[in-house]
């Protein structure tokens, strides 16, 4: 279960602290009753601000973040509902020092939370590889959030979840460990070469020679299995 609330004010707010108490206690008593994990999970999501609450919105992403680090329930985090300078990929890493389990509402906002069909964009591979990359795969929970209503919307939905998964594929077919040393080896050089050329990996079948430096040569070998991909869970 998500529990999201849409609660805030419009205008310049005097006390901040009593509604956040008032909230925190409510969701006390709506978890106070612990199911079974393997039936249900119970995650909070905040929101940067909504109509209305312009300028002060309850749930933020700090008053969420410590109640799911204090009461170990799951997390959401939306792709639209933080600032247009902020991206929920960077975000995963550090929830996942802190919390069992993330619930992730991948969206596609255009200027604000405007849910428009998810791209195989950057951003969606980037959450993608974050997921595989830190072997995540039984503690994030994959979620799709959109609804653009100006095209055929069975349509909308099988692009957003097909690009999803091709990022998760993408992820997949990533040399990992190549890049890690290369990081680790300070070789930072070559880390952005692979990274360029694994992203014609799906299609091309392999890399090839895609580093030339004057320390570094190798080739990435074809046959990284897709193998995993379909036990993601959506």
């Amino acid at each position: 279960m998500n529990i999201w609330v849409p609660d805030g004010m419009k205008d310049i707010t005097v006390d901040r602290f009593a509604p956040r108490q008032r909230l925190l206690n409510a969701l006390d008593e709506v978890i106070s009753e612990k199911l079974d994990p393997a039936h249900h999970i119970d995650a909070v999501e905040s929101k940067l601000f909504g109509i209305g609450a312009e300028s002060y919105t309850v749930g933020s992403n700090e008053f969420y973040m410590g109640y799911a680090t204090s009461r170990q329930t799951a997390l959401c985090l939306d792709a639209g509902h933080f600032h247009p300078t902020e991206v929920i990929s960077d975000k995963i890493s550090a929830a996942m020092l802190y919390i069992p389990r993330l619930l992730l509402h991948v969206s596609r906002p255009v200027r604000w939370d405007s849910d428009h069909v998810v791209l195989l964009d950057d951003e969606t591979q980037a959450i993608a590889s974050e997921i595989i990359r830190h072997n995540l795969f039984d503690r994030v929970h994959i979620g799709l959030d959109f609804f653009d209503a100006s095209i055929n919307r069975i349509a909308a939905w099988v692009i957003g979840t097909r690009n999803m998964k091709k990022a998760l594929l993408r992820a997949l077919l990533e040399p990992t460990a190549q890049l890690r040393q290369l990081e680790n080896d300070g070789d930072y050089t070559a880390r952005l070469a692979l990274l360029e050329g694994a992203k014609i990996a799906a299609v091309a079948g392999h890399l090839g020679d895609v580093l030339s430096a004057s320390t570094t040569r190798r080739r990435v070998a074809s046959g990284w299995t897709a193998y995993g991909l379909m036990r993601m869970r959506f």
